[in-house]
């Protein structure tokens, strides 16, 4: 069963009963599955997400949860940015537990606006690495990402191209795609690049890759990889996921375009690849806070790990848990351990920067 309430509507925020469960006032018993637990929280025996995220597999975490504590599952989905909107405007009426989303930039900002409470969990912070949620709590993340660099394989393997930073050499002058500078996964990668290398070395790869761009600033990740793929660029950079998803697509045409891109992890001798997630937080007026973290634990299980990565086909953030065998075919690599938070602290240097040098 899938209901989806329509915010703009602003209509009321209604049960929504997931799972096999009748539920009454003593909900159902839990039952675990690989030798985990969920605590059972009684409170008002709901949990109201706000979720930007839209996957048919994320129905699976709803009714195993409420299966597992008894607790029911509302829902409203939309844009990142709506769901902030709305809290705000909700304020401390706001029926919201929890905002699931994506990118740590944008759980800078909902942080910024006072929407978030920290949320202290054993679990949580034994599970979770300490790089990938906030000092504080405020946010956790559940899923990861790579921002990858991609080449035209007809072109050969450009054997100079080991870092984010080879992309900006002058030998690649004309042969670079990318997306709009207003994107937040742009944003976040040159956030991450001021925290490692500073403000003027940040400033320098910006202007160089825009004197390298093949054409302006377009499209979406598929749109570079297709790009990619056609010849109209050599390189670019792409989140993991959307190289999965032409991995195990059973597209022909997909198949032929996945076929034509090969495929680099930057930054492997220092640093490592740049990373970002999707995750949950605890809005700051939940009424059913106790539901709020027991959910997020929840979706720590192994089981859980699997349908929320799965999803989007992103890496879980538990490292004994496998990626798909979509992600597992690009091969491991070593991540950048920055902090994510620090993605969002960085955001508007990171805008002062792309808009001084041009890149539109």
């Amino acid at each position: 069963m899938r209901v989806i309430l329509n915010w703009k509507n602003n209509m009321p925020f209604k049960s929504i009963l997931l799972g096999s469960c009748l539920l009454l006032l003593t909900g159902c018993s839990p039952s675990g599955s690989g030798g985990e637990e969920t605590k059972t929280v009684k409170d008002n025996g709901v949990v109201n997400i706000y979720s930007s995220r839209h996957y048919d597999t994320d129905l699976r975490l709803y009714s195993d949860f409420t299966e597992r504590t008894g607790i029911k599952v509302n829902r409203i989905e939309a844009k990142s940015n709506a769901l902030i909107e709305r809290l705000k405007t909700e304020g401390e009426l706001s029926p919201a537990d929890l905002l699931v989303t994506v990118d740590a930039g944008v759980f800078w900002r909902a942080e910024n606006e006072g929407i978030l409470q920290p949320v202290s969990s054993d679990v949580l912070e034994a599970k979770i690495p300490a790089h990938l949620r906030h000092p504080d709590g405020l946010w956790y993340g559940l899923s990861k990402r790579a921002r990858l660099i991609i080449y035209n394989k007809a072109a050969g393997r450009p054997e100079d191209v080991e870092d984010y930073d080879d992309m900006a050499a002058p030998n690649y002058k004309g042969k670079v795609c990318m997306r709009s500078s207003g994107n937040i996964y742009n944003i976040s990668l040159l956030s991450s690049i001021i925290s490692n290398a500073g403000e003027q070395a940040a400033t320098d790869w910006a202007q160089s890759m825009v004197d390298n761009f093949a054409r302006k600033p377009q499209s979406n990740d598929t749109g570079q990889i297709e790009a990619v793929a056609s010849g109209i660029c050599e390189l670019s950079l792409v989140n993991s996921y959307y190289l999965a998803r032409f991995a195990k697509s059973n597209d022909p045409e997909k198949q032929k375009i996945y076929s034509s891109i090969g495929v680099i992890f930057p930054n492997q001798d220092n640093r490592g690849t740049h990373i970002n997630i999707s995750g949950a937080a605890v809005t700051a007026h939940a009424p059913n806070k106790e539901n709020a973290i027991a959910f997020m634990e929840y979706l720590t299980s192994e089981q859980a790990q699997k349908y929320f990565a799965d999803g989007n086909n992103e890496y879980p953030v538990i490292d004994q848990i496998e990626a798909t065998s979509a992600l597992k075919s690009l091969g491991g690599f070593k991540e950048d351990k920055l902090n994510v938070g620090e993605l969002g602290k960085n955001q508007a240097k990171a805008i002062n920067i792309y808009n001084k040098v041009g890149w539109q």
